[in-house]
């Protein structure tokens, strides 16, 4: 099929302007269609089939993959679509539309999409709870295999549209969009089916008087998927893992990722997701938080975002707890102030290209970027100046440009907070390289490094989410103390690295940041987790680390129930011990 049978229909400016006289709001108002399960009636122990990690491709010039997804780009940058919720499978237009722009050339719309009202989530509650019943009672095979149809989907035909939408809408370059809207996903899709399994297979003992056995039950009551702008895959498998277990979802995309959700959406569709397991429910997230949080069928939340969006919402259910029917899981993964430090036999080549990768790829925006570095005095000058030569040959602009390293920041509030971090640098620490902002026709900030002798420097210790990296020069003989400031810098446990090729060192330094990083790099930037090799999460202000990619976050949607089955049930109430002697 032609990538052009993917497309949504063009609609005029008269037709987004209102909602359509099918759009009311009442349940009656939803389609009534229903996709019933497949009928299983197989013998035998069905098995998914073995996950592997989806290649990347290079894009290389004259590559075909190079010519689909210049196409595609080509395409649907001159389309402005409309993109409505989607509840109960009804495409439903609410009137109430904003714009998603290209952040690297921001006066370009790509979309307009509708905001949800408060009715509208109370539709999406009950459209959760009226396919519940049946989704939670289909065959756990019949549920993995439209995910894995989906991860099917999006490595053949899906590929470039789901990829050019991220490139578009979320500033990512073809290499960045190819590891996370593509390969990302499909291994979350592919890999999340083979860990039910291996879930659903455990069971506990038995003997020839009884059969014990666990029945893997969904949660009571629906989940509420918040996710970020920044990783389309995790856009993806936020609202899919729960769903696999059996539950119903509602899903709340990031404002600013809402192009590339929509059409994960709509890939879901094709790949024979029911009417109404995940609700597509954008909007003003306060509003729609409000609503959901203190809903009594709240069963779980899946988010990834800000800590300081995710502590108010831990604070909103533990403060609403006699109002639910049961305990919410409560699943997320926030911020991050990532490491990396040094020690005097690391190689010098090797760690400036983890900063240059880990720091400013993506521009900075992913929770697992370098953002603050610890170099030893006898090699700052050769990491320093190989670090900036790295950053002057960087190339930074549109990403339709194959030959740009970096796009731009996702948004004016993004610009406006790490412009304000670069002034704070320029006065108060020495900016080695970058520093600069512009913001006329696209939000572009140059990639930065700062040197301050200040460990507790404020850029060492906050979160900006952008391409600022501060580095710390500590002397040679003080690995053990500076380990011990590491540690102890930040609020954040996410990913960190060690560089060195001092064995003993390692040991020292694995030993001593054991839990200021859920994911701990030897020799390699802390960015690039793959699914099924490195399962990804953080703790202490980082999040639940229930581990996306793993059995472990699966476990979180899914509440068993023992039941055991006796054979020779006893017909006499007296046990042996109370006879006569």
């Amino acid at each position: 099929m032609s990538t052009s049978a993917i497309r949504p229909k063009r609609v005029s400016s008269a037709s987004r302007s209102a909602p359509s006289e099918n759009d009311g709001l009442g349940v009656e108002s939803v389609e009534p269609r229903r996709a019933a399960a497949v009928l299983s009636g197989f013998n035998g122990t069905r098995r998914v089939p073995p996950p592997v990690n989806e290649p990347i491709k290079s894009y290389g010039p004259g590559s075909p993959e190079r010519a689909e997804l210049k196409n595609r780009l080509k395409s649907m940058s001159a389309e402005r679509i409309d993109i409505p919720l989607i509840i109960g499978g009804a495409e439903i237009r609410s009137g109430d539309v904003a714009q998603s722009v290209m952040p690297h050339k921001h006066r370009h719309v790509l979309a307009d999409w509708h905001r949800a009202s408060a009715e509208h989530v109370d539709l999406a509650v009950k459209s959760a709870q009226q396919a519940a019943r049946e989704w939670a009672n289909w065959a756990w095979e019949d549920r993995a295999a439209v995910f894995l149809k989906a991860a099917e989907l999006l490595a053949t035909k899906w590929r470039a549209t789901l990829n050019a939408a991220t490139m578009l809408g979320q500033s990512k370059t073809a290499f960045q969009a190819e590891i996370d809207s593509a390969c990302e996903l499909i291994d979350f899709w592919r890999f999340n089916p083979h860990y039910a399994q291996s879930l659903y297979d455990e069971q506990p003992l038995s003997d020839r008087t009884m059969w014990n056995q666990l029945d893997y039950r969904p949660l009571e009551g629906f989940v509420y998927a918040v996710t970020p702008f920044n990783f389309t895959s995790i856009a993806g498998n936020l609202p899919t893992a729960p769903a696999l277990m059996g539950n119903t979802v509602i899903w709340k995309p990031a404002s600013s990722a809402m192009l590339s959700a929509y059409y994960i959406m709509k890939l879901l569709e094709e790949a024979g997701l029911p009417p109404g397991v995940i609700n597509f429910v954008p909007g003003d997230p306060g509003m729609i938080s409000d609503k959901l949080l203190a809903h009594r069928d709240l069963a779980g939340v899946h988010f990834t975002g800000s800590t300081a969006v995710f502590n108010s919402m831990w604070k909103t259910i533990g403060a609403s707890m006699s109002r639910y029917k049961s305990y919410p899981r409560i699943v997320g993964e926030t911020g991050g102030k990532d490491f990396i430090v040094a020690h005097r036999s690391a190689d010098p080549a090797a760690l400036s290209v983890a900063i240059a990768r880990g720091g400013f790829e993506y521009q900075g925006q992913k929770c697992s970027a370098a953002s603050r570095v610890y170099i030893p005095e006898s090699i700052w000058p050769e990491v320093r100046d190989r670090t900036v030569a790295i950053m002057k040959d960087i190339r930074m602009g549109d990403v339709t440009d194959f030959r740009n390293f970096m796009g731009a920041v996702i948004d004016k509030k993004a610009f406006t907070k790490i412009s304000e971090y670069l002034e704070h640098g320029r006065k108060n620490a020495t900016v080695v390289a970058g520093g600069v902002a512009r913001g006329e026709s696209g939000y572009f900030i140059e990639p930065t490094l700062i040197e301050t002798k200040d460990p507790a420097y404020r850029l060492l210790c906050e979160e900006i989410f952008g391409p600022v990296v501060t580095a710390h020069v500590y002397p040679d003989a003080k690995w053990a103390e500076t380990l011990k400031i590491v540690d102890e810098t930040s609020p954040y446990a996410l990913t960190g690295a060690v560089f060195g090729t001092d064995r003993q060192a390692i040991r020292e330094a694995a030993l001593a940041l054991r839990n200021a990083a859920g994911n701990f790099y030897v020799n390699d930037k802390p960015t690039g987790a793959v699914v099924g090799q490195q399962p990804f999460g953080g703790a202490r202000g980082s999040g639940t680390n229930d581990k996306a990619g793993s059995k472990l976050n699966l476990v979180r949607w899914i509440s068993p129930r023992s039941v055991k089955e006796t054979f020779s049930p006893p017909v006499d109430y007296r046990y042996p011990f109370m006879q006569e002697e």
